[in-house]
């Protein structure tokens, strides 16, 4: 029985084609419930900005455990050593070289003639294979390549060390029968590609990008790029209704756990298809729980502690996780049990406590319960005995807030979090509210308490905030 790989590619393409990126969370999520559903690949983009693509790399590294995770490199030695040093700590690493092969892609994408292109990707698959014996070259739009040189970038990748190839036809122009004999033709005029995985990305803008991934499979072809939302390549759910339907006549298996993949691709396309909100980038709403079930003890060391606290994403100075250690034990000989809002609480609390850049002095804040009247936040802030203001219009009271104090500081920063939540009870109940903020890579918290949750938010933003003004000068 033939095994066909499942490489998805919906991390990959979001990153390359979506107005909106998505938020740290999300990335991490979404590669998560793949790994989950048993695809045999994972792919990310190559890294634009390093610090935070970097940790964003690093931290979907330390939550796939089945799936190999492919790390996109730039064309360059730098940009192997980079995509390399992003997924090393991954259970099974692997990098992904993309090269033009089509006469348009070369002159706009690498700015290279033919021979020089070759060099390149003999020194580039020789680079990645120093690091890991898996490596993949993708031949981007390759069914308009000149035949003759798609058939030399092929065997230069093999000779090179390449253990998987994949075949690109960007432009969505063949169809089922084009696409067989095109694989055909690639295995005549290379046979050394029956030494490794000869993978397949098609565009689907002829609807027909399915059958054409069943008909290179019938002549060879052992992987198939797809992914779980509409990109214009083959969806993950219908690739795997094929394999399922010709299990017995074909002989064909996928490991995907197709009983999940119905009511998980349901999640992620609705994930993946919410639209953001024109007037606000703040999207990933108030959580009620931190990171699952996480729960310390009075029992457990620094060590333990400092364990949980990365896992929250945070990176403390030594100083900062003594501070924390402090606090926590306080709490844990009281209560015993820690969770992990808890600690994020205490970390809000006692880390990197730092002179106040901004103070809140006025807000006013309205709002209606009518769709057609957005609320509005008029926000006062001080710094250096100057007196800054900010207006602005929301999706929420909160929302306006933020987007008030983002006006006045000049800058957006990822909202990573945002928890609200009663710490007191009757009427004049105190709300306490944490927010995480991401800026170059680290996260930031504050914390604020008011009678007033939307007063509560404002300035847990503001703490978090100084925060990064402090580290930034």
């Amino acid at each position: 029985m033939k095994t066909v790989k499942i490489s998805d590619i919906t991390l990959r393409e979001i990153a390359q084609n979506r107005a909106a990126s998505l938020s740290f969370k999300e990335r991490v999520e979404i590669a998560r419930t793949l790994d989950r559903l048993r695809v045999d690949v994972i792919e990310l983009p190559a890294i634009k900005d390093e610090k935070t693509d970097l940790l964003s790399n690093k931290t979907i590294a330390s939550v796939v455990t089945h799936a190999q995770l492919s790390a996109m490199a730039n064309l360059s030695e730098e940009g192997v050593e980079i995509a390399w040093e992003s997924v090393k700590g991954a259970r099974r690493p692997m990098l992904h070289l993309m090269i033009p092969t089509s006469p348009v892609q070369m002159e706009y994408l690498s700015h290279l003639k033919a021979p020089a292109l070759l060099e390149l990707v003999k020194t580039l698959v020789t680079k990645a294979r120093y690091y890991t014996e898996y490596v993949e070259v993708s031949a981007m739009d390759a069914t308009r390549a000149e035949p003759e040189f798609l058939s030399q970038v092929i065997q230069t990748a093999v000779e090179a060390g390449a253990s998987g190839i994949t075949l690109c036809d960007s432009a969505g122009i063949m169809t089922p029968f084009e696409c067989a004999d095109f694989v055909k033709d690639i295995f005549e005029k290379v046979p050394s590609l029956s030494q490794v995985e000869l993978g397949i990305e098609l565009s689907d803008g002829m609807k027909m990008a399915v059958a054409g991934a069943a008909a290179a499979i019938d002549v060879g072809a052992s992987v198939v790029k797809v992914s779980i939302s509409p990109m214009n390549v083959p969806l993950t759910q219908d690739v795997a209704a094929y394999l399922q339907a010709k299990a017995d006549a074909k002989g064909l298996r996928c490991n995907l756990r197709t009983t999940e993949l119905t009511r998980a691709s349901g999640q992620l396309q609705w994930l993946l298809q919410t639209e953001r909100s024109s007037g606000s980038p703040f999207d990933n709403g108030v959580r009620e729980e931190g990171a699952g079930n996480i729960c310390l003890t009075a029992e457990d060391d620094i060590s333990e502690m400092v364990k949980v606290v990365r896992h929250l994403g945070y990176d403390l100075s030594d100083e900062d996780n003594a501070k924390v250690f402090e606090s926590f034990q306080r709490i844990a000989e009281e209560k015993h049990f820690v969770s992990a809002r808890e600690l994020d609480a205490i970390i809000a609390n006692a880390a990197l406590q730092v002179p106040s850049t901004y103070r809140t002095k006025d807000y006013l804040i309205t709002c209606a319960n009518r769709k057609s009247t957005s609320a509005m936040a008029n926000i006062t802030l001080e710094k250096d005995g100057q007196r800054l203001t900010g207006v602005s219009m929301g999706d929420g009271p909160i929302d306006a807030a933020f987007l008030a104090i983002e006006q006045i500081i000049g800058h957006h920063y990822e909202l990573d979090d945002f928890q609200i939540q009663a710490v007191t009870e009757g009427r004049e109940a105190m709300g306490s509210a944490l927010v995480k903020l991401r800026a170059g890579g680290k996260l930031y918290s504050g914390n604020g308490i008011s009678t007033d949750v939307i007063g509560a938010s404002i300035r847990a933003y503001i703490s978090a905030l100084n925060k990064i003004v402090y580290e930034e000068a």
